[in-house]
Order: structure tokens, then sequence, then C-alpha cells
């Protein structure tokens, strides 16, 4: 037994190692790859429990605190130790530009609770519930801690339900993408001959359009009249339809490959059935090499719906993800006086970065070669 599939513990006794534990004690070396892991796990969990981590509806308005800057927790009121609370915000107008401004009451310390009760809201669609991790008693203010919009929407919960969005669609789009991508790929690549022509050259024939143009024409196709999970619907479909072809080029590849392997002619030899054949003993070999091809795709699908929703041609009100977010943002009189606004591109910098560490890290780990 080689060193590559076995290690030694301390009583001297040879252990096997299974191809899929050396993979992941390859991947748990790599600290980039693993804490890019756990950043992506706190985001779907965070998605998964937005309603529940969110103190407000994402249509919920306060009209008396547009633009409220992020409000913080404090302890120490006029030098005395407190429980955790916040600083309620008044309403004061610029005496030069007459505008309404939202500044600190720091005369008004308001508790913060814990698991408190506050606006109803359905968990996965199903359960009813209006138990939200923290909150204020709303007799005595508001607390944004991420600050609020033009509307007086909280950020925070916009950005929370926002997520759902924009971490999904990279997931729905994947399915759809992968689905359409394996099954034309691997047609293409194991019966060879004018089938394999005629999917080359459908595939050809859409790789040669330009992403984004074809990405806007597409989403031009959306009726706006659409209901909101229509439009999302939608969307993903759109980054499907864009997002198979170069994927099904590189699997025909894989599959010619593996299809002239020993075991894969003895199984033909054997009277095997060309789907078990693809099924038993191509796809499995081809396992590895599709993970991590799509945890590298998953940033191009959030990028994609945060571009078209940032012009206006995604997701629109009410629903809300982190593009749509950040179209609020793009004026310069925004950019330069209310940047808590861009936080939701920063959501989009972190999740892209985790995807792409991440999947770095899968592909090293999939490597035999490594140690």
């Amino acid at each position: 037994m080689t060193t590559a599939n076995a290690n030694q513990n301390f009583d001297g006794v040879v252990v096997a190692r299974t191809p899929i534990q050396m993979a992941l004690r390859r991947f748990r070396r790599n600290r980039v790859g693993v804490i890019s892991f756990w950043v992506l796990v706190i985001m779907y969990l965070s998605a998964i429990f937005a309603p529940f981590l969110a103190p407000y509806s994402i249509t919920t308005q306060h009209e008396e605190y547009p633009y409220v800057k992020p409000s913080g927790i404090h302890v120490v009121h006029k030098g005395q130790l407190r429980s955790p609370f916040i600083y309620g915000s008044k309403t004061e107008r610029d005496p030069v530009t007459f505008k309404k401004l939202s500044v600190v009451d720091r005369e008004n310390p308001i508790p913060l609770g814990f698991l408190t009760r506050g606006e109803e809201y359905r968990f996965l669609g199903i359960f009813k519930s209006d138990l939200h991790l923290f909150g204020v008693d709303p007799q005595r203010g508001y607390y944004f801690p991420l600050g609020t919009d033009k509307f007086g929407r909280d950020l925070l919960s916009r950005m929370l339900v926002g997520g759902q969005v924009s971490l999904t669609v990279g997931v729905v789009g994947i399915l759809i993408s992968f689905t359409i991508g394996i099954v034309l790929g691997g047609i293409s690549g194991y019966f060879g001959g004018w089938i394999d022509g005629f999917i080359q050259r459908v595939i050809e024939v859409l790789l040669s359009f330009p992403r984004l143009p074809i990405l806007l024409a597409l989403s031009t196709i959306i009726p706006a009249k659409w209901p909101s999970t229509w439009v999302y619907l939608g969307i993903v479909a759109v980054l499907a339809f864009i997002g198979w072809a170069a994927l099904a080029r590189v699997v025909r590849g894989q599959v010619i490959s593996a299809r002239n392997v020993d075991y894969v002619q003895a199984a033909r030899g054997l009277g095997a059935s060309d789907l078990r054949v693809i099924l038993r003993h191509i796809m499995p070999n081809l396992s590895s090499f599709l993970i991590v091809t799509a945890t590298l795709a998953l940033p191009g699908y959030i990028l994609g719906e945060s571009g078209l929703s940032f012009l206006g041609l995604g997701i629109k009100e009410p629903m809300a993800s982190w593009g749509l977010l950040l179209n609020d943002a793009r004026t310069d009189d925004a950019f330069k006086t209310y940047p808590w606004l861009l936080l939701p591109g920063l959501m989009i910098v972190i999740s892209v970065l985790a995807f792409n560490f991440m999947g770095d890290a899968l592909r090293d780990a999939a490597d035999t070669q490594s140690r």
C-alpha cells in the first residue's frame, strides 16, 4: 500500500484512507479555503433565518427616519454602566438646505431586548411567527443597526432578505445549467457522430454571443407586470440559458477521455446499457470536477443577477437583492453623504471572493498529485 493511500498511527498501524478522506484532509490544510467555507455557511444560515434575524419587514417604512446613520449599541450612559441600549433618533431641519436630518438623541436611551416580539413573518414560507432576535420598544423608538434608505426602511433587514435572492439565484441557476450541460455534453461526448456535431454547433452559436449584451437582451423579454416570484425565476432561467454551453463543451471532452478507459470498455463488452455505463462508470469519475466547476461558476450567477438588478432589469420591488439595494447608492449625492448604502456591494464582494477561494481550495484538494 502506497503512502498516498495510507498513513501510520501512533502504534505504527497502517490506516487506509479513501480518496474522499484524502481530499478533505488536503482541503483542511488550506486555511483560506476553510475560512471561506465558514463565511459562506454563515451567509447561507443568515439568509435562511433572515426573517428571525431582521428586526423589521423589508417593506416597513419609517417615514420620519430617512437616511438614518447606523446605530451603535452602548452600555454606558452618563458615566453609569447599564444593560445594552441604543440612543434614539430625532428629526431636525438643516437651517441652510431645509432638508430633514436625523440626529442622535443622546438624552433618550432605549433598552435593547433580545428574543423580542415584533412584526409577524412566515419562516420558510410555512410557519408564522413574530419572534425576532433583537428589537426595541416601538413606542420609544427604532433601532437601525446599518441605517435606513430614503424611505426609512431598515437596511439590515433588506440585506438579510436580499441575501436569500442573491445567494440562491446561483444555486438554482447552477442546478439548471449543470443539468443541461451535463446531459447534452455527456450525450455529445459518448455517442459522437452527427449528434456530437449538431450539439457542438449549437454550443458554438451560443458562445459566439457576448455575455453582457445577450444577458441584457434576454432580461428585457421578462414582462414588467410579472409578480416578483416570476421575475426571480425568469432571471434564473436567463442566467442558466447562457451558462450551460461552456460546461457542456468541457464535459464532452471529459466523457470522450473516460469512454476509452479499460473498465468502461469492459462494461460495454459485457452488455451494459449506455445509460448504465454513463451513470455508473463515467459520471462518478467526473464528480470532483463538477463540484469544483460548480463552486467556481456560482460567483458568475451572483454577479449576473446583481448587475441586472443594479441596472433595473432584474429583481424589482417589493423583493430585494443585493444588486437592487446597491442601486440606491449609484447617485453621487448618496455615494458621498450616505456611504452605508454601499454595504450590499460589500456583501457581493465577500461572497464572490469566498466562492472563488473555496473553489480554488477544492480544486487543489481534488488534485490527486498533491499531498
